[in-house]
């Protein structure tokens, strides 16, 4: 069982002391969110909080681009792992980000994974040129175009979407570069267990968290993915505190517990409150396990 430490919203200048004290105290992986803005007026309602309670908590909240600020911790740590928790990928040219993926898993001598998920905002998809109402088919061929893109061979790639000649990219990670597909809908589970390395929750409880395992494993089955041993489900409950409830988890077929070991929507947490809660779990129950 392996824990990733989740940092929550802001606190992004804290991003290089919080991952190598991670790294220190046994952590296996970091895991930080995406935002490409926070639009004033909006179509959509958030899937986490209310509406006032996004106002609140999401406005003018700094949030660095992931592979910028993965970039900045890959530098100063030499095991930890990093991954979004999730990157909003279709609303991003696929090549494009292929390119940055492949870069920074290169540098960093393969401890990067791409958390791919879609956005709760309609805007994140029209503000950008991108349909929304396509986003799931989109999501699929970015997918698709990442995995071969990243490959090392020539590829090419021809859908309603993309039209992607044969090209070859260079350099690529000696070993691919895990998509772990984010999202609690059925078609999410269903994209993870027929095209994913593994699975990303968000906020959930265990009861809901054990449905939705039970759920995904049942598609993988019907995909003929359920084979795979190296498949990795990377899993929040939010209730969990003590040793016994992520021994819980682990008895779904979570291999990657997620947790972030302070509120994250605590303004007023400062980066030795972090530090010292960090260290705190990882005494209480990384190190015990």
């Amino acid at each position: 069982m392996r824990f990733t430490l989740m940092t929550g919203l802001g606190g992004v200048e804290d991003y290089p002391q919080l991952a190598r004290a991670a790294e220190d105290s046994g952590w296996s992986s970091l895991a930080i969110p995406d935002s490409l803005f926070y639009p004033e007026v909006t179509e959509s309602d958030y899937p986490y909080l209310s509406t006032e309670a996004v106002r609140q908590a999401l406005d003018g909240v700094p949030v660095l681009d992931p592979v910028v600020a993965m970039t900045s911790m890959v530098a100063v740590t030499e095991t930890l792992r990093f991954y979004p928790a999730v990157m909003k990928v279709p609303v991003r040219q696929p090549l494009v980000l292929a390119k940055a993926l492949s870069s920074l898993a290169v540098l960093s001598g393969n401890r990067i994974a791409l958390g791919a998920g879609l956005s709760p905002w309609k805007e994140d998809f029209t503000y950008n040129g991108v349909p929304f109402e396509e986003r799931g088919p989109r999501m699929d061929d970015c997918i698709a175009i990442l995995r071969g893109a990243m490959s090392g061979d020539y590829f090419e790639f021809h859908s309603d979407y993309y039209d992607i000649g044969r090209m070859k990219m260079s350099p690529v990670p000696s070993t691919p570069v895990p998509i772990l597909v984010g999202g609690h809908a059925v078609p999410a589970l269903r994209r993870a267990a027929h095209i994913g390395d593994g699975w990303v929750s968000a906020n959930s409880d265990y009861e809901s968290l054990a449905e939705m395992i039970g759920k995904l494993n049942e598609l993988r089955r019907e995909y003929g993915t359920d084979g795979r041993d190296d498949f990795e489900i990377h899993a929040f409950d939010m209730h969990a505190r003590k040793l016994d409830d992520f021994k819980r988890l682990a008895e779904l077929g979570v291999t990657d517990i997620c947790v972030t070991p302070w509120n994250p929507y605590d303004p007023a947490l400062d980066r030795a409150q972090k530090l010292a809660k960090l260290e705190q779990f990882a005494e209480g129950v990384i190190r015990r396990w």
